[in-house]
């Protein structure tokens, strides 16, 4: 195998995307993986991003890259509804693959990529960034030796603002159907942060609602109607008995950005970042046997992207193609695989049938 791992990106857009603002900045820094090849839906676009980012090769056609015998994995970094059948061609073609969250438009999807990849015998990542978080990894870490002792209780909040507006180019996210909205990101990616640290969902009721039933499209100044849901209350019982609330809002201004609090016999640790975890900086606070909570730096350890790897939105992303890089290499799985995001993918159909339903669900 080459010194790098040669990957071919889907989704190479130049500006204005998730792939622009981290995939290829953590790309072009990352020590491990080259970005041999970008694609995109134009000849145009995929040449610009091309020389944009140093790229060997450019394609406007998935199929074509995937069966490329000068790429060893493949990134899927594409609307959500796009996602199935890039990685799907890319499994069979052997590709590693790693596909943004969520894998698939739903469940089945990701279940039928998820036996694909495991019958070709080929390594797997899911764009659940908050899994290698510097912060959130040292907080589980310190959970699972028992810094707060046995795990009572845990409070989750994430409220972002700019629920009443879209631009035109994000508009498409008001069609629940679509996969896009508040339930299946922003919870999802809060949801699995807190599962990663602090244990699995057993039991739960939700809520999951639509407050902002139009958007106002800044593109072209008309409102249009959101069936896209923009709220989701959790409440009930993680696998290991502690009790367990999660709210994630989006909400017209003055969000108050990500905190997890997990309170133990023995002490108590929060999370807070400005947003979601998966993409922003998060700082931890601890406290054992007291009742002041003090800074807890991270040790350096948990950050193994390339030194060069932007901070902000790349950093995380570049957490997560190292790993990657190393497990295609036969070391250690640590990163979110196809089988993590199915195990989302069914708790985020609880939620919602817990919701509709007005019930309590078991998960676990």
């Amino acid at each position: 195998m080459p010194d790098k791992i040669r990957l071919g990106l889907i989704g190479a857009s130049v500006k204005g995307t998730w792939s622009a603002r981290s995939h290829l900045p953590a790309l072009r820094a990352s020590a491990e993986v080259e970005l041999t090849a970008v694609c995109t839906t134009k000849v145009e676009s995929a040449e610009a991003a091309r020389q944009a980012y140093g790229a060997r090769l450019a394609f406007h056609d998935f199929r074509t890259m995937a069966a490329s015998p000068e790429i060893d994995a493949v990134a899927v970094v594409v609307r959500v509804p796009s996602h199935y059948a890039p990685v799907k061609a890319a499994l069979e073609a052997g590709k590693h693959v790693y596909c943004e969250w969520p894998l698939g438009q739903t469940t089945a999807e990701a279940v039928e990529l998820t036996a694909l990849a495991a019958d070709r015998k080929l390594v797997t990542a899911v764009g659940l960034q908050a899994r290698v978080n510097p912060a959130l990894m040292y907080m589980k870490e310190l959970v699972d030796a028992g810094f707060v002792g046995q795990v009572m209780a845990v409070q989750v909040s994430m409220i972002r603002d700019g629920v009443l507006s879209r631009p035109s180019n994000r508009t498409w996210q008001r069609d629940v159907e679509l996969g896009a909205n508040t339930l299946t990101i922003a919870n999802g990616h809060t949801v699995d942060a807190m599962r990663f640290v602090a244990g699995d969902v057993g039991r739960l009721s939700a809520v999951v609602a639509t407050q902002a039933k139009q958007w106002l499209d800044t593109g072209t100044g008309t409102l249009l109607d959101v069936t896209s849901p923009d709220h989701v209350l959790l409440s009930g019982w993680l696998a290991n008995g502690a009790v367990a609330s999660v709210h994630v809002g989006a909400i017209p201004f003055a969000g108050s950005g990500y905190r997890m609090e997990i309170y133990g016999r023995e002490g108590t640790l929060v999370a807070t970042g400005e947003d979601s975890p998966q993409m922003s900086e998060v700082f931890l606070h601890g406290v054992k046997g007291g009742d002041t909570l003090t800074p807890m730096p991270v040790p350096a350890r948990f950050t193994f992207a390339s030194a060069a790897t932007p901070r902000g939105q790349p950093l995380n992303v570049g957490q997560m193609y190292t790993v990657f890089a190393n497990a295609i290499r036969g070391g250690a799985s640590q990163q979110p695989t196809f089988e993590t995001a199915v195990g989302l993918h069914r708790l985020t159909d609880a939620i919602r049938q817990a919701s509709d339903g007005r019930r309590e669900m078991s998960f676990a």
